[in-house]
């Protein structure tokens, strides 16, 4: 996996309402204060929420961190306001859903497991919301983890073979 040089992830807040490609830019340009000639590429990974915006050099890249203090506000057109979170992008921290696993599966055995791929700093059972008549856990565990290299999208964990993703995979920016 290669590492992402002089790159800034923008990450929208999973409740905001939807945001145009062409909205994104013009808040890059007002909120970032970034130029034509500083970006190099925006790409925005719709299914995390994210906007990667890589920039020239690492320098600009440090102002960008200072002047926002890691967060950004987006106005939306209806004049709400999300909260953006504005890092440098890298494994860093997430949190990973894990499905397909038995409840009888314990907690350990999967730190054991996801280990292999970073500091694990913990492990919850995903449960139902509220909305639904059994507010318990769904058989999705959640990892929230330090990330030393890449994690692929299929483990297994004591002998079962488990499907994992980004707990932002399920939302889209169009």
């Amino acid at each position: 996996m290669g590492e992402s040089q002089n790159t800034i992830v923008c990450a929208f807040d999973l409740k905001s309402p939807r945001i145009s490609a062409y909205e994104i830019h013009e808040w890059i340009y007002a909120q970032l204060r970034l130029e034509d000639n500083e970006v190099l590429m925006v790409q925005i990974d719709g299914s995390q929420r994210h906007v990667y915006i890589n920039l020239r050099d690492n320098n600009r890249l440090q102002q960008v961190l200072h002047l926002t203090g890691g967060q950004a506000e987006y106005r939306h057109t209806d004049g709400e306001i999300s909260m953006v979170r504005v890092e440098t992008a890298g494994p860093g921290t997430r949190r990973d859903r894990i499905a397909n696993l038995p409840p009888e599966v314990p907690e350990e055995v999967i730190r054991t497991i996801m280990a292999r791929y970073g500091e694990v700093k913990d492990v919850q059972a995903e449960t139902w919301a509220r909305f639904y008549r059994y507010s318990v856990a769904n058989g999705v565990r959640i990892a929230v983890m330090t990330l030393a290299k890449h994690i692929p999208s299929n483990i297994t964990i004591a002998g079962h073979r488990a499907l994992r993703g980004s707990t932002d995979d399920v939302l889209q920016i169009p």
